[in-house]
């Protein structure tokens, strides 16, 4: 079987990381990655933030708990060291996919590189927020950008989780 194929089907979701910060070589590669992603009419309209700083990984862990309604005890990152947020320019019609393609293409990475990842949601929301606004403009990022989501990247600490079974009718061929 061909490796991305491969990568394809091994790939799961991680829900438990060790704290340990993953080299910066790997997480270059993962960005890299996403850069790499298609996109709408080759505009390339996303941007990557790749949060490695343990105070503002906490921030975005007590904000997106709040978005999400858990109690302070909750982490939704899951004790990811690294969170690469993914934003689509908003004047693009393809934003959303585009920018779904980056954390696709960023988590199949990580699994290459020997490292877990999850998709978390509401970088919507978070971005919305006038203080997130701040932190683009603090960045030089100019424009009206959404959150697409989170790549929480990591050390798994575990075992890699089994494939559950895929379900029956998926597929309709038209020959």
């Amino acid at each position: 079987m061909n490796d991305i194929i491969k990568a394809m089907e091994e790939r799961r979701s991680i829900r438990k990381f060790k704290p340990d910060m993953p080299a910066k070589e790997d997480l270059e590669q993962i960005i890299e990655a996403g850069l790499f992603a298609a996109s709408g009419k080759n505009e390339q309209a996303v941007i990557t933030i790749a949060v490695t700083n343990k105070e503002l990984r906490d921030k975005l862990t007590k904000d997106n708990r709040a978005v999400g309604g858990w109690d302070e005890s909750y982490d939704p990152f899951y004790g990811a060291p690294v969170i690469l947020i993914a934003l689509g320019r908003k004047s693009r019609t393809t934003y959303v996919y585009d920018g779904s393609l980056v954390i696709g293409n960023m988590m199949l990475a990580a699994h290459s590189l020997g490292l877990g990842s999850i998709w978390i949601h509401r970088a919507k929301e978070e971005f919305e927020t006038e203080e997130y606004q701040a932190l683009l403009k603090d960045l030089g990022i100019e424009g009206e950008w959404e959150g697409i989501g989170h790549c929480a990247v990591g050390y798994m600490d575990g075992e890699l989780p089994k494939a559950p079974a895929r379900k029956d009718g998926r597929v309709y061929w038209i020959e």
